[in-house]
């Protein structure tokens, strides 16, 4: 069997038997071996219990996508067998658990897989406890690819460092005892040959944490938000620094107080943020026209699952585009910014920060739960060039050469001076009616006209210096594929694979400042394509319907996918080859 220089490795069984944490610590010992990895996890929409499954790719070169098949499957319990066995690929391995699971010769001589029958609930409670089976079964995986344990027994060591010497004793010896069998009883060739490799100064990071620490570093104050699913880990992640960074976090008792939260923050000169998923978003969508018509800065992050209603809302989609292209009513200006991964992910939180304050109005992160809450190794954030730019906002200095402030007065540019509450002589009003120059209501028909324009004029002048859409693969070729958002990375991670004679016919636009819309630059790069292939996310193909809007060309060739999972390579591999 022809060697491989990349591992994928899933681990499931029941809620609660450490499925998650088993996972997250195997990729920490790859990528301190120098590894690059990608992981991807699945669970039920439960409170308690269910069938719950980690996948980890390894390899060799940046990952950011799962493969359909796999090469270990580590099998905790019978159910394991029943869900997760035929996702094994032909020369895989099947690590599970004698004392639990059963399961016959002529089934993994069928599927050509091997079987290493472990005691991994034996050894565990030899090791202190059965809760220690999934740090069994990392030792044997570690025996099987060839690691050594020494970078192994560091990550324990850390991992377990608040539980006590005892307890770390006892995972040492859990994660030896599965090492150990392997190497005794398993003397097969495994086709998986994973390279030393020299350490990287990588850190294994989702695109909710890495957007956070973008917001961070670009001055966000103040973060709101009421937990859901798959966008909680914003939360969590700035709950623990805030005290660090001095950042206030909150959390809300709902979302329509969040945004009212986060709009009041903002009106006061804070730089605030407020993260959901798409059900949220919409109890939020009368206060973000309010931020619109008052022109107050506010980042919003919508972490899409799928909808609509509750949905499947531990599972993945990119089905909330339109509804942030037209979430409120009225016409008013909005950014939406997609991000395809963990590093985008941190530049655009930071971008988001400067375009919302520069052009005082509401800007949409759109992200889904399989970067969300999926880890990747990615190089250290640097954030020496990350400049704060707080646009209009006056000090006090400006203000005093100002006879008459007016907060709405009329601009080329649609942006017009800012205060913030306490400053001499810069008084105006806030509200939810539309107003004159100075903030009073006012229905008159020059002025609606007037204000109207002014706010949408901040477009125009936002589009002289947003970034054009993303071209990967050869800039000339013929045949284009239309992607955003999450799909990058499997895209990324197909082409890369494929023959020198299909990638030179190829190219990649990702679409990644959504709106306003790079319509001049879409229309060209569709305009001169022979083919073109649409791949999202969803059912309706939310993008292709805003470039047909846009730009008056309709993609007839899609690949689409609504099930709740994400694009697996073999199926992109599979289009692009096809296309």
């Amino acid at each position: 069997m022809k060697q491989k220089n990349n591992l994928s490795w899933k681990i499931a069984g029941e809620a609660g038997f450490g499925i998650k944490s088993a996972g997250m610590m195997l990729g920490k010992i790859f990528m301190r071996a120098g590894y690059e990895l990608f992981d991807y996890t699945e669970y039920p929409s439960l409170i308690r219990g269910g069938h719950n499954v980690f996948q980890l790719i390894v390899d060799t070169r940046p990952v950011n996508s799962v493969t359909e098949k796999i090469d270990v499957l580590v099998a905790l319990n019978q159910n394991t067998i029943k869900e997760n066995f035929d996702d094994l690929a032909s020369g895989g391995v099947l690590i599970y658990d004698t004392d639990k699971i059963k399961i016959s010769s002529a089934k993994l001589k069928n599927a050509k897989v091997d079987g290493i029958g472990i005691p991994l609930t034996t050894f565990a409670k030899e090791s202190g406890g059965e809760v220690m089976r999934n740090v069994v079964a990392l030792g044997a995986t570690l025996a099987l690819v060839d690691q050594k344990l020494l970078i192994a027994n560091k990550v324990i060591r850390e991992n377990f460092k608040n539980k006590g010497p005892k307890i770390i004793a006892n995972n040492l010896k859990a994660v030896k005892a599965g090492f150990d069998f392997v190497i005794k009883e398993y003397k097969k060739d495994f086709p998986c040959d994973l390279p030393t490799l020299k350490p990287k100064d990588n850190i294994l990071i989702s695109a909710n944490e890495s957007l956070a620490m973008g917001a961070l570093a670009a001055g966000l104050n103040f973060y709101v938000a009421y937990p859901m699913t798959p966008s909680s880990s914003i939360l969590h992640y700035l709950a623990s620094v805030a005290e660090k960074t001095g950042t206030v976090v909150k959390h809300a008792e709902d979302e329509i107080a969040v945004i009212n939260m986060a709009l009041g923050a903002a009106h006061t000169g804070a730089r605030a943020m407020v993260g959901t998923s798409g059900g949220g978003f919409a109890l939020m969508t009368e206060s973000l026209g309010l931020a619109a018509l008052t022109e107050t800065p506010v980042v919003m992050v919508n972490v899409q699952r799928g909808g609509p209603a509750t949905g499947i809302p531990t599972w993945t989609e990119q089905g909330d585009l339109q509804f942030m292209l037209h979430a409120a009513q009225g016409d008013f200006p909005r950014v939406i910014l997609a991000p395809g991964d963990a590093g985008e992910a941190f530049d655009l939180g930071a971008q988001a920060m400067n375009i919302a304050e520069v052009y005082q109005t509401p800007v949409i992160i759109i992200s889904d739960k399989f970067i969300a809450e999926g880890n990747s190794t990615v190089p250290k954030f640097k954030t020496n060039n990350i400049k704060i730019n707080r646009g209009k906002l006056l000090t006090q200095a400006q203000l005093n050469k100002i006879k008459e402030y007016r907060r709405y007065k009329l601009s080329a540019d649609g942006i017009s001076p800012r205060t913030v509450p306490g400053m001499k002589g810069g008084l105006y009003i806030a509200n939810s009616d539309e107003h004159d120059s100075y903030g009073f209501s006012f229905e008159g028909s020059k002025n609606r006209i007037e204000q109207v324009d002014k706010r949408q004029s901040k477009l125009d002048t936002f589009m002289k210096s947003m970034p054009t859409p993303l071209i990967y693969g050869n800039p000339k070729a013929k045949k284009t594929v239309v992607i955003w958002g999450s799909t990058k990375g499997v895209i990324l991670d197909a082409y890369v694979q494929l023959p020198e004679s299909i990638k030179k016919k190829i190219r990649i636009m990702q679409v990644q400042y959504i709106w306003p819309f790079a319509g001049k630059f879409v229309s060209h790069v569709l305009e001169t394509s022979k083919d073109v292939l649409l791949i999202e996310n969803n059912s309706n193909a939310q993008l292709g319907n805003l470039i047909a809007q846009e730009t008056g060309i309709k993609i007839k060739n899609k690949l689409l996918k609504y099930d709740g999972r994400p694009f697996f390579r073999e199926e992109i591999t599979k289009a692009l080859k096809k296309f």
